[in-house]
């Protein structure tokens, strides 16, 4: 195969993993009104109970200036509420809400879901492999520095303006 067959190869697999991403992400939105990080967080805010923005942020791999970017659009939403530590006052503690607990359980399975089952199945070295070419393929995209989660979606994070750790510098 040429160079070129390659290149383009290459570009169409780039291409409908975004396609394929940017469907699930419609329909999310337009199934939940939620973006995928959003319902993420709501995920891990039902799955972990009590749960400080610094934890929920490094739970799912997000700056937490983002993190909380995202919480206050869910709290305006009455998805969520923060409350202060009765025990630690310089704790902040996000919870579910009623509306927030409904659209967890209303959401669709997440993309990433059967991705992460086939994954699973692979052998170590073909993991360590696609870990390895995706690595590469980000860095050659000038994006390893940008503020990713661990779930399969495009546009802003918020589908805000947020202000990302590559922005600041």
């Amino acid at each position: 195969m040429e160079q070129a067959d390659r290149i383009e190869e290459v570009l169409i697999a780039l291409r409908r993993v975004i396609r394929a991403t940017d469907l699930h992400s419609r329909h999310l939105n337009k199934t939940t009104g939620l973006t995928s990080p959003q319902l993420l967080l709501l995920q891990a805010i039902r799955d972990r109970g009590e749960v400080t923005i610094g934890e929920l942020a490094k739970e799912i791999t997000l700056s937490q200036a983002t993190v909380t970017t995202i919480l206050d659009r869910l709290e305006s939403r009455d998805y969520i509420y923060r409350e202060r530590s009765q025990t630690d006052k310089r704790k902040v503690h996000a919870y579910l809400t009623n509306k927030g607990s409904e659209a967890v359980k209303e959401a669709p399975t997440p993309l990433q879901e059967n991705f992460v089952k086939q994954f699973r199945d692979l052998k170590d070295w073909e993991q360590s492999m696609i870990i390895s070419s995706l690595q590469r393929v980000a860095q050659m995209m000038d994006a390893e520095h940008i503020d990713a989660a661990p779930v399969l979606d495009i546009g802003a994070l918020d589908r805000a303006n947020i202000v990302t750790d590559k922005n600041i510098e």
